[in-house]
C-alpha cells in the first residue's frame, strides 16, 4: 500500500449542481464522503413536483448517478442517512428504498428534523466503501463486511454493523427490546441504556471492545432530557480499565430531532475503529493502528467527549458549538457571528494535530433557522474559499445552549496512524 493518499473532489452533472458550497463526493483512502442529496429536479434546478415517493426516489437517484460517476455501485453504500419532515413518511419512503437495495442493505439513521433545505420533505447522505483507494494506491482486495446479531433489533431496511477497512458504521439503535421488538419502558433512561445496550451487544457480536468507538451522535427527541442521557452516557464511557485510566471518550454531537422512528425518546449511532482491517491486511497490523484522542485548549473542551479522535485515515471532530471563549458561553450575536465560532473552533481542532482546512472530508451544519443558510454560507466560504467538502445540512428545533448553529467535521488523517508511514 502507498504511503502517498491523497484526496479526490468530484462532482457530476447528472446530479445536482450549484446548490450550495460543497462538492457532491469526496474520497479518502477507503471511504468516501457523499453530500446530502435534495430532491431537486436537473432540469430546472428545483424541487421536484409529487409526493413523498417521488421526492425520495429523486434523492436516491441522485445519490445513485453521484456513486456510478465514480465507477461504483449501489451494494457500496455502507451507510445512509434519512432526513425527513414528517416521521408519518417512513413506510412510503421504505417502499421506494428498497427499489435501490433489493438485497444487500446499508447501516442506516432516521430521523425527522425540523426543517430542510428548499423546503424539502426528505434528503439523504451516504457514504460509500472506496475499495480502490485512491491514486496513487494500487486497487487491493479490501472486502466489505455485512453483519447482525440476534442479540440486538434487526430490520428489513437496515444492516446492524457494515465494515469496510479500518472502519465499521453501526445503523442507528433505538431503544428497543431485542426479544419483543418495542420500546423499553422505564422513560429517557431506561431508553438512553437500551441503545447504549444494543450498540454494546452488536459490537460484542463482532469481537469488537466499546472503547473502539471513535464517534457517537445522539439524536433526541427534547434537548431537555440530556442531562438524563448524559447521566447514563457516564455508565458506559469509558468502559474498559485502560480507557479508564486514559479517561477516554469518543467524538460526540448530540442532534435534536421533531420526530424518532416508533416515536422513541432517543437514538444512537457510532463510528468504530475496525482495527483488524479486512483482508488482505496482516492479522499482526492490527496492533500497530491506535485510536488518538485529542484535545486543545484553543476550542471548548468536554468531559463528555474527545475533541477529535483519529484512527487509521480519518480523524472525526465533535460537534462545535458557538462558545464564547471568555466565558465559556454561547456566543451573544447573529447567526453569521456564532458561525464564524464555530468554524474558527473547529480550525483550531485541525491545526493543532498538523492539519489544515483542505483537509476535512465532510461538515455537518445544524441549524436553529433554515433561513439562515444564506448567511452561513458567505461565512463558511471564508474558511473554504477553493476546495469544498461534502456536506449536510439540516434546520433543527432547538441546539443546547439556545445556539443557533452547531457544526461537525470529518478529517482525512494524511499521516495515517502506525504501522502506515
Amino acid at each position: 500500500m502507498s504511503g502517498t493518499i491523497i484526496k479526490a473532489a468530484r462532482n457530476t452533472d447528472k446530479a445536482p449542481l450549484n446548490l450550495g458550497p460543497y462538492t457532491q463526493s469526496v474520497a479518502f483512502s477507503h471511504y468516501n464522503n457523499i453530500s446530502a442529496q435534495l430532491p431537486v429536479d436537473l432540469a430546472t434546478g428545483k424541487l421536484i413536483e409529487g409526493d413523498i415517493q417521488a421526492q425520495a426516489r429523486a434523492c436516491l437517484t441522485h445519490i445513485k448517478a453521484i456513486v456510478e460517476s465514480i465507477g461504483h455501485v449501489m451494494d457500496d453504500v455502507v451507510k445512509i442517512t434519512l432526513f425527513l419532515r414528517d416521521m408519518g413518511d417512513l413506510e412510503a419512503v421504505n417502499a421506494v428504498y428498497t427499489e435501490f437495495f433489493p438485497g444487500y442493505v446499508p447501516t442506516r439513521s432516521v430521523l425527522a428534523v425540523a426543517a430542510l433545505p428548499l423546503g424539502a420533505r426528505v434528503q439523504m447522505d451516504a457514504i460509500i466503501s472506496n475499495g480502490e483507494g485512491t491514486h496513487p494506491q494500487a486497487p487491493c482486495a479490501l472486502i466489505k463486511l455485512a453483519r447482525d446479531s440476534d442479540r440486538a433489533p434487526k430490520s428489513t431496511f437496515s444492516t446492524q454493523t457494515v465494515a469496510f477497512s479500518h472502519y465499521n458504521n453501526v445503523s442507528a439503535q433505538l431503544p428497543l427490546d431485542p426479544v419483543s421488538g418495542q420500546l423499553v419502558e422505564g422513560g429517557i433512561k431506561a431508553q438512553a441504556a437500551q441503545c447504549l445496550k444494543n450498540i454494546k451487544a452488536i459490537l460484542e457480536s463482532i469481537d469488537v471492545p466499546f472503547d473502539d468507538i471513535v464517534r457517537v451522535n445522539v439524536y433526541l427527541k427534547s434537548l431537555a432530557d440530556l442531562e438524563a442521557v448524559n447521566e447514563v452516557y457516564t455508565t458506559f464511557f469509558p468502559d474498559s480499565g485502560i480507557a479508564r485510566a486514559a479517561a477516554y471518550m469518543p467524538a460526540r454531537s448530540i442532534i435534536s430531532t421533531s420526530a424518532l422512528p416508533m416515536d422513541a425518546l432517543v437514538q444512537m449511532d457510532v463510528v468504530v475503529s475496525h482495527g483488524d482491517g479486512t483482508p488482505p491486511q496482516l492479522v499482526e497490523d492490527r496492533h500497530g493502528l491506535v485510536i488518538r484522542p485529542r484535545n486543545t485548549d484553543l476550542a471548548p473542551r468536554s468531559a463528555l467527549y474527545t475533541q477529535t479522535v483519529a484512527f487509521s485515515h480519518y480523524n472525526h471532530i465533535a460537534g462545535q458549538l458557538p462558545i464564547d471563549p471568555a466565558t465559556g458561553k454561547v456566543l451573544a450575536g447573529c447567526v453569521r457571528e456564532q458561525a464564524g465560532q464555530c468554524l474558527t473552533q473547529l480550525k483550531a481542532i485541525v491545526e493543532s494535530i498538523g492539519h489544515v482546512m483542505d483537509d476535512i472530508v465532510k461538515i455537518n451544519i445544524h441549524l436553529k433557522n433554515i433561513e439562515d443558510l444564506e448567511a452561513v454560507n458567505a461565512i463558511y466560504t471564508r474558511y473554504f474559499p477553493d476546495y469544498l467538502p461534502a456536506r449536510t445540512v439540516i434546520g433543527v428545533a432547538e441546539l443546547p445552549e439556545g445556539a443557533l448553529i452547531q457544526m461537525d467535521a470529518v478529517l482525512s488523517n494524511a499521516e495515517s496512524t502506525p504501522p502506515q508511514a
